[in-house]
């Protein structure tokens, strides 16, 4: 493990507000009892992930380490890397097989008897070991090497098997399929079964929920995780010792994080998703929409949604929610209220600039994109003093309409 001087922590301590590319054209060059560019991508990794890993960050007392900026980029934030720590049951083992800069490690590590986390780069390695070491996680093992081969070897050897593949291809361009990531989990099922008993596997926002749980026999539950905003990533959980396919019982989630951390779970089976019958309705100027946060969406919970809250859909394959009466504090959803209902006719159309001459555009199920609209529109994006939403959306019987929404709550 690397040590690092009182030097080089007092240079990151002076400069931490000094611009790091002005920094590294002023030491080009010049000689220095500790690695002035290793500190100065300090500078920079703490200020560009600040609100990624704040937890991290704040309890390292300035003295964690980040090999380079790519590790920062792509490390688990400490939001979701708390989220995962909740799928391991406490007091196991668990091995960690790609643990990068070990976000996900060190915020297992609590929660479990111990981790062994599993690096094949040098710097990475060092790093994480290092970092564990700052923050007092004593019973965090780092090796550094192939966990792949050492899996194949029988060297490997936990209750749970933690696993975030890589989603880039040999070209530096992104792959989504579990396949062309790197490893490849449904390759190792058959080593992993005689080494774990359970498996947390990280997947791809992009892949379909049915397929991923097609290709994972055993799996327990299937998560679709994100914000209010986005779509991060699928997390499968997977009974090593069960061989069986999923089926329509099979547990999915709806996870959402906000900025706080708190989750919210929308849980359901596909069974009961195939079994719900989502009333229709046709929007009118002061009802409320609700518009699911995209794992809803993702999670494919269409009907399931409207019924657990009460809602009305515009269509069946416009996933738009309406109601009369103002939703619950708790529905995972940004809430509208419907100020105007505009035919989508041209005597309207030409003058709607006219009245709402700024406002954020999108559709649903509209046959026409977003920025399509907008230009036809001649609108300009919304602002402050104007943040209002034009929502174009299709009914049950297949007209076109544009709601204008003003925003209730964002959460």
């Amino acid at each position: 493990m690397t040590e690092y001087s009182q030097e080089f922590f007092d240079f990151i301590d002076k400069h931490r507000d000094d611009d790091p590319q002005k920094l590294r054209l002023k030491w080009a060059g010049k000689a220095a009892d500790f690695d002035v560019a290793l500190a100065i991508t300090q500078i920079e990794c703490r200020r560009k992930y600040a609100r990624k890993l704040a937890d991290t960050l704040a309890r390292a007392h300035d003295r964690f380490i980040f090999p380079d900026t790519l590790a920062g980029e792509q490390c688990t934030s400490d939001a979701l890397a708390a989220w995962h720590a909740r799928l391991v049951t406490p007091g196991t083992t668990v091995t960690d097989m790609t643990a990068g800069l070990g976000i996900d490690a060190l915020h297992i590590a609590p929660r479990a008897a111990s981790v062994t986390a599993i690096e094949r780069k040098p710097e990475l390695a060092d790093a994480l070991e290092h970092n564990a070491a700052v923050l007092d996680v004593a019973n965090l093992s780092v090796l550094n090497g192939d966990s792949v081969a050492l899996l194949d070897d029988g060297k490997l050897s936990s209750d749970t098997v933690f696993i975030d593949p890589a989603r880039r291809a040999a070209d530096g361009g992104r792959v989504f399929s579990i396949a062309d990531c790197q490893p490849d989990v449904t390759a190792l099922l058959p080593a992993m079964r005689r080494c774990f008993r359970t498996l947390i596997a990280k997947l791809s926002p992009m892949l379909d929920m049915t397929q991923t749980a097609r290709l994972l026999p055993g799996i327990n539950a299937l998560y679709a995780v994100g914000t209010p905003r986005e779509c991060k990533e699928l997390v499968a959980v997977v009974d090593l010792a069960n061989t069986a396919e999923a089926g329509p019982a099979l547990p999915l989630h709806a996870v959402t994080i906000d900025a706080d951390g708190n989750a919210s779970d929308f849980a359901f089976t596909a069974a009961e998703e195939a079994a719900a019958k989502a009333p229709t309705a046709i929007p009118a100027a002061g009802d409320y929409v609700c518009e699911p946060y995209p794992v809803i969406l993702k999670s494919g919970a269409f009907a399931m949604f409207a019924v657990r809250f009460g809602l009305a859909k515009l269509s069946d394959n416009t996933h738009v929610y309406l109601t009369k009466e103002l939703p619950s504090a708790d529905i995972p959803a940004n809430i509208y209220r419907i100020a105007d209902v505009i035919p989508w006719q041209s005597k309207h159309l030409k003058r709607l600039s006219r009245t709402y001459p700024a406002a954020d555009v999108a559709v649903r199920n509209f046959a026409m994109t977003a920025d399509a609209l907008r230009a036809k529109l001649g609108v300009r994006p919304a602002n402050a003093a104007s943040p209002l939403r034009i929502l174009g959306v299709t009914t049950t019987a297949g007209e076109r309409l544009l709601l204008i929404l003003t925003p209730l709550a964002h959460k």
